[in-house]
This record gives C-alpha cells, structure tokens and sequence, in this order.
C-alpha cells in the first residue's frame, strides 16, 4: 500500500480528509478499506444540513459482504454529498481517493491535526 495520496489525512476507522477552500473537508474511504468491504452496493450518505462531531458515525457503506458504519473525521456541517454515488456505489471500487463521499464545514480544521498521515496509516494498515 505504497499508493496512499500524501496530500490526504487518514482516520483509524479508515475514512479519508481533505481540507479545501473555506474549511471545507471532503471525505472518502480509503483504498484499503474498499478492498476489505468488496463490491459496494449500496452508500447512505448523510443528509446536507446536518451538524456531525468528529468521530460520530453520519454514513454507512454496504457490500456483498457486509456494511460498514463511517464516522465524520472532523466536527461541522455536512455541506455536500456525492449524489452520483447513489446510482453508482461501484465508483468508490473504482478509484476510492477520486470517489469522495461527503463535505464537511470544518467548525475547527484543526481537529485534521489528530489524524494519520499517510505514512502512519501505512503502518496501521500493514498490521
């Protein structure tokens, strides 16, 4: 897993960050963690408009195999979310670091700071 996007923050619940324009974090899943779940059928997104603390569970991702809860890395206002997903969970399978899945409104971007960079999440993923 060499691969991992240095640009990118990483959440042990293998969620992936990236802070944009006006604290705007865009949020995915890692390579890793779409290997694991498999064929994605089906992606809940959380509803624009709702307030998440970092580490609270807003969306879940189902497979053929399982489902799997995301938890929000950072607290805020969901802003968007990627309704193409929807239609095309297979997308994240695709290319899941190009597959974002929802936009938080950062209340403090800071909180990016506790997160894994890509090296460290190397690590844990190797494990």
């Amino acid at each position: 897993m060499s691969d991992l996007p240095e640009n990118l923050k990483y959440a042990k619940t293998h969620e992936w960050a990236k802070l944009e324009n006006d604290n705007v974090v865009r949020v995915g899943i890692t390579e890793f963690a779409q290997a694991e779940l498999g064929d994605l059928v089906f992606i809940e997104l959380p509803k624009v408009g709702r307030v998440v603390k970092g580490g609270e569970q807003c969306a879940v991702v189902e497979s053929v195999k399982t489902a799997s809860d995301l938890f929000s890395p950072v607290s805020g206002e969901v802003v968007s979310v990627n309704e193409e997903l929807s239609d095309a969970p297979e997308q994240v399978n695709d290319d899941a670091y190009d597959a974002w899945l929802f936009c938080v409104k950062a209340d403090n971007p800071a909180e990016l700071d506790s997160l894994l960079d890509a090296s460290a999440y190397g690590q844990l993923i190797a494990e």
